[in-house]
């Protein structure tokens, strides 16, 4: 059995992130990761001269963003696309009413107006909301201190229920009321053409990496762990879990002993979401050109109602939507074909014959992975807040000791969940307190910093 300072299960950005910082400062580290690649769920794919990244796409607001900064120092190139965290305006969007017709700029001005007081009453309405309520019935609170007429509420209870399901890939109703708290974004949001997965590849540099080493067993005690996977077992004064939170539930993913109060009941609150990526390439636009999104409202939207314009970033004509929540969860089983045909016939009903058929299709299946089930985690109705946080809790150890087990990963970050950026944070809060001393991601750079980002 090999003996390591420490082992870190998950070669995500979290784990190399965590696995980085200790080598750097003197720990023998091993990495094992599952997969024949690092990424986790930053995983950008090449066809035909094209990458795509069929996980994280975004960094959501670069300002005084740690993560930006890294991505500049691997001289990742950087395209402005403010549009990911599901804003009503600020940069070009067609919106389309339950008729299918476009709105006017008069038209949609009113819209997003109504947008922004409802919003304003939502965050009170959250602030009182007792404990158990779902983002729905905060929604219809708020909506209820506004006497408006049942088509208007409409257009915005509606935005708001899809504002849930695409930033957490849930339905309103099985989301906490303070699942959006984090909900804001500090800045421009960026992509990059080059592939998000570049930052893994970067962090993972001169990293002891075990890949297809699928991890089955944590056994932790004071004195230490051993991590057992198909490849064999691993000794260590600790272990750095960062696998998500579909894994850390499954049957087939074993603590032992188990996880105890509070962190098993943080765990307990928190579920991974249904969030599928589909992207249609087509010979040619037949969309509104020089806009960032597509919006349709109406009970025809129910489904698909947001198309991503990635025709820039791709270099060819490309839409992308999301199946998010009660659509992810209904098309599961559906074929990529049948899932295109559901999606072009809600574009025909906006553009026409102008729709063309696609000249290939890209449907992400991350509920079905085994080594993520699901795309994220999300903060189930009951939960709390904090629940992030506490299931960070270090565990194991005589008493002044940094911990046995650490659980780190980009739902244990209270700030910001669901990101990458909450991925980087984390791993690194998980390494500070092994080292036991602040750390800097300045010191994740390469040794010679490259050009910044366009």
């Amino acid at each position: 059995m090999e003996r390591f300072d420490t082992v870190v299960v998950g070669a995500g950005v979290s784990g190399l992130t965590a696995a980085r910082f200790l080598a750097n400062h003197g720990h023998r580290v091993v990495v094992l990761e599952a997969r024949d690649r690092v990424g986790g769920r930053t995983c950008s794919e090449l066809v035909d001269g094209v990458v795509t990244d069929i996980g994280a796409s975004w960094i959501h607001g670069i300002d005084d963003n740690a993560l930006y900064s890294l991505t500049r120092a691997f001289d990742m190139r950087a395209v402005e696309f403010t549009v990911g965290s599901y804003q009503p305006d600020g940069r070009p969007i067609a919106n389309y009413g339950p008729d299918g017709a476009r709105l006017d700029d008069r038209a949609a001005a009113a819209f997003v107006t109504d947008l922004r007081e409802v919003d304003a009453v939502l965050v009170a309405v959250i602030d009182v909301a007792p404990e158990g309520s779902s983002y729905a019935d905060a929604i219809d609170r708020a909506l209820a201190e506004f006497d408006w007429d049942e088509e208007r509420a409409a257009r915005v209870r509606e935005f708001l229920r899809h504002r849930a399901e695409e930033q957490y890939g849930v339905a309103a109703e099985r989301l906490d009321a303070h699942g959006l708290d984090d909900d804001q974004v500090e800045g421009d949001e960026v992509v990059f053409p080059g592939g998000y997965d570049a930052l893994a590849r970067g962090l993972a540099e001169e990293l002891d990496v075990r890949t297809g080493h699928v991890v089955g067993r944590v056994a932790w005690s004071d004195a230490g762990a051993t991590v057992e996977t198909e490849q064999g077992a691993f000794a260590a004064d600790r272990v750095v879990v960062t696998v998500p939170v579909g894994v850390l539930k499954a049957d087939d993913f074993v603590f032992d002993p188990p996880l105890p109060d509070p962190v098993a009941s943080a765990l307990a609150g928190l579920e991974m979401n249904d969030f599928e990526k589909v992207f249609l390439r087509f010979p040619e636009r037949f969309w509104d050109a020089d806009v960032y999104a597509i919006r349709r409202q109406g009970p025809s939207a129910l489904w698909w109602h947001s198309w991503y314009d990635l025709t820039e970033l791709h270099g060819a004509p490309t839409l992308l939507t999301f199946a998010a929540g009660p659509s992810a969860r209904a098309t599961s089983e559906w074929g990529d074909e049948e899932i295109a045909a559901s999606v072009l016939a809600s574009l025909r009903e906006i553009y026409g014959v102008a729709v063309t058929d696609p000249e290939s299709v890209r449907v992400t299946r991350w509920r079905s992975d085994p080594y993520a089930r699901g795309s994220y985690a999300y903060l189930a109705v009951g939960a709390l807040p904090e629940d992030h946080e506490v299931l960070a809790t270090p565990l194991g150890g005589a008493d002044g000791s940094p911990g046995v087990l650490h659980i780190a990963g980009e739902a244990t970050w209270a700030e910001d969940p669901a990101t990458v950026t909450a991925a980087l944070y984390s791993g690194r809060r998980a390494a500070e307190r092994i080292l036991d001393r602040e750390l800097d991601f300045a010191e994740l750079a390469p040794e010679a910093p490259a050009s910044t980002a366009s």
